[in-house]
């Protein structure tokens, strides 16, 4: 029996340098697809527009697109986007993309991340994810494995792949923006994830 919880919503992201989807990946997103959740994605190139090609090829309609400042990069399936407003719209950095993608956490209920083991932006939204108790897999692509994380402690998981560094400026990045309050954080009830 497939479970219709149109309401669910999944952010799914990743690497711009990953633009290939291995049948396991392409497996977990059908079981997504069969639970009838809402896919939230971006519109960067590599995994935004591998998996944008993926769920048009299905003809997946409950897709939204997330982009910046009236401009959608990608939007392949015509789906409905979400515009997101930056605070200093003339910068195209870090900070400018990362708005987008605190957007798209803050709005998601689960998170599927294909990680390339480098991207700082697919870290950070693992980060917040996991800090805002919504859970995530994560797939580690120099493991060629996928990790399900639910809590900080799960951090452990991908932590090998990252240098500490990285961990403290992601911490600055999160203390900066301020994306959330601990009392106002949504708690998921866990059920099996895709």
């Amino acid at each position: 029996m497939t479970n219709t919880r149109k309401d669910t919503k999944v952010f799914i992201a990743g690497s711009r340098r990953l633009s290939k989807l291995s049948q396991e990946i392409k497996r977990r997103i059908d079981n997504i697809v069969d639970k009838h959740l809402t896919v939230i994605i971006g519109d960067a190139n590599g995994v935004d527009k591998a998996v944008q090609q993926y769920l048009s090829k299905k003809g997946y309609s409950d897709v939204l697109v997330f982009c910046m400042d009236g401009s959608c990069r990608n939007n392949i399936g015509n789906w409905t986007t979400q515009e997101i407003k930056a605070a200093n719209p003339g910068r195209r950095d870090f900070a400018y993309y990362a708005t987008k993608d605190r957007a798209m956490v803050k709005e998601a209920d689960y998170g599927f991340m294909l990680w390339d083991g480098e991207s700082r932006g697919t870290l950070t939204s693992i980060v917040e994810l996991v800090r805002d108790a919504k859970p995530v897999v994560v797939f580690v692509a120099p493991d060629k494995a996928f990790y399900t994380l639910r809590d900080s402690s799960d951090l452990v998981k991908v932590s090998l792949h990252v240098d500490h560094a990285d961990f403290d400026r992601i911490e600055r990045d999160l203390q900066t923006a301020n994306t959330s309050q601990a009392a106002s954080r949504k708690h998921v009830v866990a059920p099996p994830l895709f």
